[in-house]
């Protein structure tokens, strides 16, 4: 006898937890088109594997409804880019060389990276067109990217940090990559979501005014 429900909608519930936060399962369902006891039936396999927890908020007048969200297992499966290696070589190279030599190293990252982005860029003319392409490369990288329209410009949001290990223990990535954004779109950049401030997701205000 077949399962009523594919494994692959398991996997959807965890990339629309991933990108989305926390959901009831009548949103979910929504999305998966099953009905809400469908999807909770799907989240409760999850939950038994550890993949997922859930939560009561109370949300105005009426009943406390049923958050569902990723558990630290669950983020697992959006991988960190080989986070043990990563981790030793940075800490080799801060421990051999110094903190100098690891700026260096950052700064040359730094410049390899814009270097290919802007190739990618110059044949987009418009702001919306050069966000839109550096969420595509972005996303190309793993970092699960997407962009919103926002008053006064556009908000680049990150869902996944695919080197999140290397930059808790080296933050000069994260500048760095700021740097990036703001050298590529030639306008200013603010983040406003930051993953390492305890924020589920990155996030940047991209603004129309250009750089002065």
């Amino acid at each position: 006898m077949s399962k009523p429900y594919s494994q692959s909608n398991k996997e959807r519930i965890l990339y629309l937890l991933k990108t989305r936060g926390d959901l009831t399962a009548t949103i979910l369902g929504e999305q998966l088109g099953v009905t809400m006891m469908g999807a909770r039936q799907l989240l409760q396999e999850l939950e038994f594997k550890g993949l997922v927890s859930s939560e009561k908020r109370v949300q105005g007048r009426g009943r406390p409804k049923l958050f569902w969200s990723l558990t630290d297992k669950g983020h697992s499966r959006f991988p960190d880019r080989h986070s043990d290696l990563t981790l030793s070589l940075i800490s080799g190279v801060s421990q051999a060389l110094g903190a100098e030599a690891m700026e260096k190293l950052i700064e040359l990252r730094e410049e390899q990276s814009l270097e290919q982005y802007l190739l990618r860029l110059e044949r987009h003319s418009s702001l919306r067109a050069k966000v839109h392409e550096l969420a595509a490369i972005r996303t190309e990288e793993g970092y699960m990217a997407e962009v919103e329209t926002v008053k006064g410009g556009y908000l680049l949001i990150e869902n996944h940090c695919p080197i999140c290990a290397a930059a808790q223990a080296c933050q000069g990535f994260c500048r760095s990559e700021l740097n990036i954004f703001k050298k590529c779109l030639g306008t200013d950049v603010k983040r406003v979501d930051y993953l390492l401030e305890g924020a589920r997701r990155c996030a940047y205000e991209v603004s129309l005014k250009a750089c002065q």
